[in-house]
């Protein structure tokens, strides 16, 4: 292999860019070029490239979002869109390509590879955590802790007036920002997507007992695709069933895609760069990579789509438990 792109697509998340980084030095290492693809798949289709060297790179590891800029197309949604962009790769010689993103980035990819039998390897970038194959995906960490910091901030008013707050957070699909979030700011319950029940009526009724009314701050953490509804949703029945409380509703909203990303982001988008060159090196395509119990592992682009992974329910559990 002598030249390979890269490509983030879709929302951006922190860590992208040491991932990017990563492609990039590791292809210098063993003697192939590398043509950055601005815009994502738009890009492709548009032809937006520029040869990118270890110097291009410098000083983005510690950087949040994408410095090849991202976004959804609907371009490469059509095969017209999807042909373009093949005949762009085949002028400028590309010969394999690296995507960073989630569900809909290797959705395309998937088809994309079907249709030209090109090779495409995929590396897990959203915040969401919400694919098959990998513990972590690049941006779920650093936007836990962003939450994290959040919600200890508002926990400090919560404390000085005796106001329960109600915390959107990011999960239209999948509630994994939710739950992990949920334990680490001792929330007193969360509401995700993926629930089976309602959840909402045992939390009124918790919070009515004389038990919960005696704690001087109340947080829930809801997913933004919550069964139940929305956290303002959510706000408005509570201020209705528990008039005992004062209570606020907070968004956090885009906050939790920015921000430098953590060490352990940094390292993992890091592994996975360096092998997403190899993997192209040896021929691999149709695979999304990952890292699992702290080795590198291969999923197919069909797997690890669409939020099969499940909800794990002993953590759920430590919800309840702990906020007693």
């Amino acid at each position: 292999m002598k030249k390979l792109g890269v490509l983030t697509s879709g929302g951006d998340s922190p860590g992208m860019n040491a991932a990017v980084r990563a492609v990039v030095r590791t292809a210098a290492f063993h003697g192939i070029e590398v043509v950055g693809i601005q815009r994502g798949y738009d890009g492709l289709i548009e032809g937006e490239f520029e040869y990118l060297v270890p110097g291009s790179v410098a000083n983005i590891l510690q950087r949040g979002g994408t410095v090849l800029k991202s976004m959804r197309s609907k371009g490469f949604m059509s095969f017209e869109g999807r042909q373009k962009a093949y005949t762009n790769l085949m002028n400028e010689k590309i010969e394999g390509l690296v995507v960073i993103g989630g569900d809909g980035t290797f959705t395309g990819a998937n088809v994309f590879n079907s249709e030209f039998d090109f090779p495409i390897v995929g590396l897990p970038g959203t915040i969401d955590n919400d694919l098959v194959g990998t513990d972590y995906t690049i941006g779920y960490d650093t936007a836990l802790n962003t939450v994290i910091d959040a919600v200890d901030k508002i926990r400090d008013t919560a404390d000085s007036h005796n106001r329960l707050f109600v915390v959107e957070v990011m999960g239209k699909d999948a509630g994994f920002i939710a739950l992990r979030a949920g334990i680490g700011c001792g929330a007193e319950a969360i509401l995700y997507p993926e629930s089976e029940e309602d959840r909402l009526e045992p939390l009124i009724r918790r919070m009515n007992s004389e038990h919960k009314r005696k704690k001087l701050s109340n947080i829930v953490i809801v997913a933004e695709g919550a069964k139940e509804g929305n956290a303002q949703s959510v706000g408005d029945v509570l201020k209705e069933k528990c008039p005992g409380y004062d209570i606020r509703v907070v968004v956090l909203g885009h906050i939790q895609r920015g921000g430098s990303p953590t060490c352990m982001e940094r390292v993992r988008a890091s592994q996975m760069g360096v092998e997403a060159v190899k993997s192209l090196m040896d021929g691999r395509k149709g695979e999304m990579i990952g890292i699992v119990n702290d080795d590198i592992c291969y999923t197919p682009f069909t797997k690890a789509i669409k939020n099969q992974e499940k909800i794990n329910q002993n953590l759920l559990q430590m919800i309840d438990i702990l906020s007693i």
